[in-house]
């Protein structure tokens, strides 16, 4: 077996595991909650809003961070439609999804650019909760690791390239 299928092998068997974990009723309600909360990066960008709202000295670097979370959320959505990887198969799925497309997990990218961003002003419980609807996707069956790992690193590369601008720094290079 070559590496390749090794990575596809692990990558069935963690979100068999996983999602064996939404057997109980309290980890899928979790999972399912989490899942909702993400979807199309709602929580991110009302948590952006809802940051300039109270920080008013620091407004725009809440709005720039949402708008990056946005622009992050939107690669993601593009990417699934080149890669056209289907969903895990081999798993009845917690939650329904907008689209039949698993690579990369949108959701985990608004999560990390989220995570770097809102991270970045400050708000520390922002990280562990995206860690958690990270970690939603794959307790609830509709994401590989590999789709988690790959949103998670798009959405913390376009968050970390525009901190910058989210910032409201000028670039003089």
């Amino acid at each position: 077996m070559d590496d390749l299928d090794d990575l596809h092998d692990m990558d069935h068997r963690i979100v068999s595991a996983l999602r064996a974990c939404g057997t109980d009723p309290r980890v899928a309600g979790a999972a399912r909650a989490l899942s909702w909360a993400g979807e199309h990066a709602a929580l991110w960008l009302a948590a952006g809003l809802a940051g300039a709202a109270v920080d008013g000295t620091r407004r725009g670097a809440w709005l720039r961070g949402a708008a990056l979370i946005a622009g992050a959320h939107l690669v993601s959505m593009g990417v699934k439609r080149v890669v056209r990887r289907p969903r895990p198969p081999h798993v009845e799925p917690l939650v329904r999804t907008a689209g039949r497309h698993s690579f990369p997990s949108s959701h985990a990218t608004s999560a990390a650019a989220a995570a770097v961003a809102f991270g970045a002003l400050g708000a520390r419980a922002v990280p562990p909760l995206a860690a958690a609807v990270c970690v939603s996707r794959l307790v609830a069956g509709v994401h590989y690791p590999s789709d988690v790992a790959a949103g998670a690193a798009l959405g913390a590369l376009t968050a970390r390239l525009g901190a910058r601008w989210m910032k409201g720094e000028a670039h003089h290079d």
